[in-house]
């Protein structure tokens, strides 16, 4: 079994074949995928996509590009609204210096936040980071001295230095399809030094399908591909990359159980 710990089933693109895409994930033999929250004023359409298929679970939280439109959840909210049995984790949250579509200050507020709610809840958080790698070891760095919490770079794309840090201070790292990229040979370097217990695969789906469907709408079914680059990356056969990684996922999103119950 493979788990897809990173995926976006409310976003549009897959508003029209959902069922199709979770059957196709099923038959590619996707044992469970999260999919992943980027606001939670509109979390109403994020929840009813996990309760309506019993492989599927989901997040809550802003993500760094809505940062500015939602300074006013408070971290009470967020644990208010983790409780439910199918939010497994909080997020994503984090810092985006790339496009900047907040400002870094608000970014930065928000993701402490966040940061919060998963101390609290215990509960994964899904980190977000695109060309914050400073900022973002800093941060991550100053709330580890309040207290631990879990959490994933998600979707890593950052440095050594970042991917380090995230594995000395407890966290895991989770590769896309930008794995699986003819220029990613440093990403790759990446990945061998990180420790097998702290590996995840993830889509990121509809974005960054892996080789051979780059450039294509991403699904969860191709996590399947990104898995069997990583475990051609690490040295290790795709059985075995598939067993490492969904023991990782149960690790981290503890909350997630073992046998899903069926859908109502």
């Amino acid at each position: 079994m493979l788990v897809d710990s990173h995926c976006h089933l409310d976003f549009p693109d897959f508003a029209e074949e959902r069922d199709a895409v979770v059957e196709r994930a099923k038959a590619a033999g996707i044992g469970m995928m999260v999919t992943i929250s980027t606001r939670v004023r509109r979390f109403e359409s994020v929840l009813p996509v996990a309760e309506a298929y019993d492989n599927v679970f989901c997040s809550v939280g802003t993500h760094p590009h809505n940062a500015g439109e939602e300074q006013d959840v408070t971290v009470e909210e967020l644990i208010r609204l983790s409780a439910h049995p199918k939010v497994v984790a909080i997020g994503e949250a984090g810092l985006d210096y790339f496009y900047d579509r907040s400002l870094r200050e608000v970014q930065a507020t928000v993701f402490r936040r966040h940061i919060a709610a998963a101390r609290e809840t215990g509960l994964p958080l899904v980190i977000h980071s695109r060309d914050a790698d400073t900022d973002m070891e800093a941060i991550l760095r100053d709330e580890r001295g309040k207290g631990a919490f879990p959490f994933i770079l998600h979707c890593f794309s950052s440095g050594e230095a970042l991917a380090k840090a995230g594995v000395e201070l407890g966290g895991y790292v989770s590769f896309s399809g930008i794995l699986t990229f003819k220029k990613s040979e440093e990403l790759r370097e990446i990945a061998r030094s990180i420790p097998h217990d702290r590996l995840l695969v993830e889509t990121d789906a509809p974005y960054l399908a892996p080789v051979p469907f780059r450039g294509k709408r991403n699904e969860p079914s191709y996590v399947v591909h990104t898995a069997a680059v990583l475990a051609e990356t690490i040295g290790m056969s795709a059985e075995g990359v598939a067993a490492l990684t969904t023991a990782n996922f149960f690790r981290c999103f503890a909350k997630v159980p073992r046998q899903p119950a069926e859908s109502a």
